[in-house]
């Protein structure tokens, strides 16, 4: 049963025989700053991720060999302030909460780094490493899988501040009821079990755990997905006035993009691994560039249905991250690289099956990977097409 400790674990993330990148004898941060792809310096942001992949290998046979692997992560890139929200949104499977789990460590990277406080985190192991996941949590999704049943909630909320060794006794039982209190619970219910609280209940008891330790940085991974929207608005101003006070930094997994607007300062989109959009979350609504945003944008319910909106519908299936295509991923279903291979010349253009149709596009969109680069608008507002201006 996941009880969802995994982040106030110590040691490594275990189980798997991918070996990281770095050097597993270790055992302290790495400072090498040669052609460093990090900021340098002394005013750094508190989360840098970069070219992060995470690859699982697909296994086959009585011998269990890997002929091939599903890229779940490819080539992941981003920044987050002290006290600032990155919403990262996307389609379901496009490897949202993979970046998420990789970043923590619960699931091991293939390749790419992350600093904390301007150290590697990747570098860190043993009681080093258990002493920095104090700084580093996540509210995990599911608040039924998450959360112990045998256990009751102050001992679920207790676990990591004695494992941590910042409190026992009367001392840890007091920490649990003002945190409980923080998050709208009467202390009074530390006696009882998980199965006895309603879903927003549930969650309130992780966002809980998540604060025992007074982490900088926490990945909130789709944590209101589960609640109805009542419950929902009660959370995410639960989360915004925990971050006024504590200056807490969020990784802020959703689908759901109005709610992404309401909550974050920054946004990326996600598509089948990469990030194939990034911006402040007022330019990027006001002003998308990359063609799947736009599609994504287009589906977003809005509570007035007088204006008549362009609803964008996408061709084609969502490709398999064990078998990507070639060139810009988003290709076989873009519809800018349909229209701009409409006016082109047809030497400059490529046929592809897209689903149940054939259709031509840019060659270029075929053969080579769109970097993510900026695009007219506001500064830091970068997006991952050939086509788009």
């Amino acid at each position: 049963m996941n009880d969802g400790s995994a982040a106030n674990a110590t040691g490594d993330a275990g189980g798997s025989s991918t070996v990281l990148p770095y050097d597993s004898r270790r055992s302290g941060p790495r400072d090498d700053a040669t052609a460093s792809p990090f900021h340098q310096g002394p005013d750094v942001p508190l989360l840098q991720v970069r070219d992060l992949c995470t690859y699982f290998p697909i296994e086959r046979g009585v011998l269990s060999r890997t002929v091939g692997h599903v890229k779940a992560v490819d080539g992941v890139s981003f920044d987050i302030e002290q006290g600032k929200t990155l919403g990262l949104v996307g389609e379901s499977g496009c490897g949202k909460t993979t970046v998420g789990r990789t970043i923590l460590r619960l699931i091991p990277a293939t390749s790419g780094g992350v600093r904390f406080r301007g150290t590697d985190f990747f570098a860190y192991r043993g009681e080093e490493l258990r002493k920095l996941r104090r700084h580093m949590q996540i509210i995990f999704q599911d608040p039924v899988s998450s959360l112990n049943p045998r256990m009751t909630v102050g001992n679920i909320i207790g676990e990591p501040i004695q494992v941590h060794g910042l409190a026992t006794g009367s001392e840890k039982n007091d920490r649990v009821a003002a945190l409980l209190q923080r998050v709208g619970l009467d202390p009074s219910m530390a006696g009882r079990y998980p199965h006895e609280f309603s879903g927003g209940q549930r969650q309130r008891i992780g966002i809980a755990r998540a604060l025992a330790l007074n982490p900088d940085f926490i990945v909130c991974d789709e944590p209101v997905s589960a609640l109805d929207v009542s419950i929902q608005s009660q959370i995410l101003n639960l989360l915004d006035d925990l971050q006024n006070e504590r200056k807490i930094a969020y990784l802020f997994i959703a689908h759901n993009l109005a709610v992404v607007e309401h909550f974050s300062d920054d946004v990326a989109v996600m598509y089948l691994g990469r990030i194939v959009e990034k911006a402040s979350r007022q330019e990027l609504y006001a002003n998308p560039k990359h063609p799947y945003t736009l599609s994504l944008l287009s589906a977003v319910p809005r509570p007035d249905p007088r204006p008549r909106r362009h609803r964008i519908v996408l061709k084609g299936e969502v490709p398999s991250p064990s078998d990507p295509p070639s060139g810009c991923p988003f290709h076989p279903r873009c519809p800018l690289t349909r229209t701009a291979a409409a006016q082109a010349d047809e030497r400059d253009t490529v046929l592809i099956n897209s689903g149940d149709e054939a259709a031509r596009v840019l060659t270029q969109c075929v053969a080579q990977v769109p970097p993510l680069e900026p695009k007219p608008g506001e500064p830091g507002h970068v997006a991952a097409c050939w086509v788009a201006k």
